[in-house]
């Protein structure tokens, strides 16, 4: 599998695996490394280096994974390694200037969620991409894109005749943190982490809601602090129309004793749910053709995602490490790239724009130069 499809010839396109870094090893990047071993296993990957500034951690990570090289700083972790793709694992205040490096020393760059903590930070590591749309690359970690349902809703939501038009979704991240989760120094503070639940933990079903229904319009919204002593919110509500007149109602919270991630797209001829918390398979989704539509049933059985029909892949991060890893191979920008990434993360702002103006926004709002551009809070302290 090509390192550098760039540069490698033909010959050497199967015959060495991607060389991968991480950078933090703390709770997330091990999922990310438990998902890497996968295809170490097959030999399409190998990770080869690890780096924190915590030198305990990163000795605990790097035995437990079977890490070979280990280096106290990124800096000196580029210097050493040729790595053709680097994870960063941080804390998201960290991500800018990590993922900057790693693009200036030309390898493409994975970042968790959220890739940086404003719309400004995000256009400025798009432009540290490489030129003319070639490597190196950088994509934000948006697992539940990947699994069977979400593709599969997304390629019928593309054909009108199967479900119809779009007219109102649901998209609700109802969570529980307690008060020690926030202890943590970086977090519930708008300049470590970039806002609350809205920034940090909906996202993720906010950029499935957008992955089927494509370019928002208008957000109204609200968010407040109703429990947990932080600067952040810890809940939000926002009313969203999209390009398609489509509207939805999409919650935030992470004070609900109840944890739940639920997402409902009402279609002409059917609606589609999907129930979960931390990722779903195919029997978290459920089909409800509208009177008269029973065909939107098989066409939902027979739908074709990228691993083939009725594979019933789950989402998370393996599966998009398996999307990464066959683009790197092929030489082409990594999913999800940064305009899908940007529309998440322009909704979040739009979110945040709203409840602290008390003002409808649209993208417009939030051009460069304007506040909620520049910090998530606008330059305020609270929501």
């Amino acid at each position: 599998m090509v390192i550098r499809a760039d540069k490698a010839g033909s010959d050497e396109r199967h015959s060495r695996m991607i060389r991968i870094a991480i950078v933090g090893t703390g709770g997330i990047a091990r999922v990310h490394a438990k998902a890497l071993a996968s295809f170490t296993a097959d030999e399409t990957a190998d990770l080869v280096a690890a780096t924190d500034v915590d030198a305990v951690s990163l000795a605990a990570f790097a035995g437990e994974f079977g890490i070979r090289r280990t280096y106290p700083s990124l800096e000196n972790l580029l210097g050493g390694e040729r790595a053709d793709l680097v994870h960063v694992c941080t804390p998201p205040g960290t991500h800018l200037a990590l993922a900057r490096a790693c693009l200036a020393a030309g390898a493409s760059v994975l970042v968790e969620k959220p890739p940086v903590v404003s719309l400004r930070e995000f256009d400025q590591l798009a432009r540290a991409q490489g030129r003319g749309g070639g490597p190196p690359w950088f994509a934000t970690v948006f697992q539940h894109r990947f699994g069977a349902g979400q593709r599969r809703l997304k390629a019928l939501a593309a054909r009108p005749a199967v479900l119809g038009r779009p007219l109102l979704a649901i998209c609700h991240t109802t969570w529980f943190r307690d008060q020690g989760y926030f202890d943590v120094p970086w977090r519930g503070r708008w300049e470590t982490e970039g806002g609350g639940p809205t920034m940090g933990h909906g996202i993720h079903q906010m950029d499935m809601l957008l992955d089927v229904l494509g370019e928002w319009t208008h957000v109204s919204a609200v968010a407040r602090t109703q429990a947990r002593s932080i600067q952040t919110e810890d809940v939000s509500l926002a009313h969203v129309t999209f390009a398609s007149g489509a509207v939805a109602s999409v919650v935030n919270s992470v004070v609900s004793p109840r944890e739940e991630s639920y997402l409902r797209f009402d279609f002409e001829h059917a609606t589609v749910e999907v129930t979960h918390l931390y990722g779903y398979g195919d029997g978290d989704w459920r089909v409800t053709p509208a009177q008269g539509r029973q065909d939107v049933l098989g066409a939902w059985e027979h739908a074709t995602d990228a691993a083939g029909p009725g594979t019933g892949a789950r989402s998370g991060h393996a599966g998009q490490f398996r999307a990464v890893l066959d683009a790197l191979s092929a030489g082409t920008s990594l999913p999800v790239a940064a305009h899908d990434a940007r529309r998440t993360m322009s909704l979040v702002a739009a979110i945040y724009a709203s409840a602290f103006t008390g003002l409808p926004v649209t993208p417009a709002d939030l051009a460069p130069g304007t506040p909620f551009y520049h910090s998530m809070n606008g330059g305020s302290i609270r929501a």
